[in-house]
């Protein structure tokens, strides 16, 4: 339990940079740093998955595609619809409406009807999942309100743009939302395979669609006339520097952690662990600003952090035995 915390605690700390690519690359359009990211973290697997290819040869032909699914969706798409979001919102309302992952996922994952699920990972009783499930949401919430209120006081927020930035959000909540279940399920149905494999197998997988993303929009700009200089942008040395980090530190070590912690623990608790990629994001926003988080952030912060304490105390209950006394 409290190794697979760590891990997760690891794994929030670098995802949380990803929060900050699109902020430093403002001129760059979303799915340019989609693709860049994702090419640099296929280009990092090779060297990886050469080093690791006895064990890559023991996935068999469904393990390869349903690889490729989680790589189209938790990593493309969702990264896509995240920048797109931030650019769009800015930084405040993307962190806001990601960080109710942990109770999405938690709530999806208690709520799933399948047997074979429920008997492996057994499900984490209501009366014990919602106090933890109520102290996040109310860290969230206070957080929130916070920069809720000084987006209000911007008189210059185009609330069309704002709009099409929460919704982008949204879409990329419902990504997030079945990806860390699915590969979850492939992981805890896979307990002798290495997570470390699986996170290099993601990366191989995630390649050839970054690099045909990438060829498809430089053909795209270059056709409707776009000024943007391809395929680098205008600040090419922070472009590739950001990509290779982001796509080494958060693609594949981030998604080693994850699956390790995804492997030691069942997707209702792993899922509200998520909060520690909400905390590392808005730090890194508040050293961006240069400034120290309001009162009511801190507190907000307080109640996150003591409803993951509260999740650590909660153990599911096996199928079997599940609503006896």
């Amino acid at each position: 339990m409290w190794i697979g915390t760590f891990y997760a605690l690891v794994a929030g700390l670098l995802w949380g940079l990803v929060f900050v690519s699109p902020l430093l690359l403002a001129e760059y359009p979303a799915a340019l740093q989609s693709v860049g990211r994702y090419l640099a973290f296929g280009l990092i697997a090779l060297p990886l998955g050469w080093l690791d290819r006895a064990r890559l040869a023991q996935l068999t032909r469904a393990d390869w595609i349903e690889a490729l699914k989680l790589a189209a969706i938790g990593n493309l798409l969702y990264y896509l619809c995240l920048a797109a979001a931030i650019q769009r919102a800015g930084g405040p309302l993307p962190t806001m409406i990601i960080g109710t992952l942990p109770v999405v996922i938690a709530v999806s994952s208690n709520l799933r009807g399948s047997a074979v699920v429920r008997q492996r990972d057994g499900r984490l009783p209501w009366a014990r999942l919602a106090p933890s499930l109520l102290l996040i949401g109310t860290g969230i919430g206070l957080v929130n309100h916070v920069e809720l209120t000084a987006l209000r006081a911007d008189a210059g927020v185009d609330l069309g743009r704002y709009a099409s930035g929460a919704a982008l959000a949204l879409v990329a909540v419902a990504c997030w939302t079945w990806y860390p279940i699915r590969n979850a399920d492939w992981l805890r149905a896979h307990p002798d395979r290495s997570p470390r494999t699986w996170a290099t197998a993601q990366g191989l997988a995630t390649l050839p669609l970054a690099l045909a993303g990438y060829v498809l929009l430089w053909a795209f700009m270059t056709a409707s006339g776009s000024d943007f200089a391809m395929p680098f942008g205008p600040r090419p040395e922070v472009f590739i520097g950001l990509m290779l980090a982001i796509g080494l530190l958060a693609s594949w070590l981030g998604t080693l952690c994850w699956n390790e912690a995804s492997q030691r623990l069942p997707p209702a608790l792993a899922g509200q662990l998520i909060v520690f990629e909400t905390l590392a994001a808005l730090a890194y926003a508040f050293v961006l600003r240069g400034s120290a988080p309001e009162p009511m952030t801190l507190l907000g912060v307080a109640f996150l952090v003591a409803g993951v304490l509260w999740a650590l105390r909660s153990r599911p209950v096996p199928a079997a035995t599940e609503g006896t006394p």
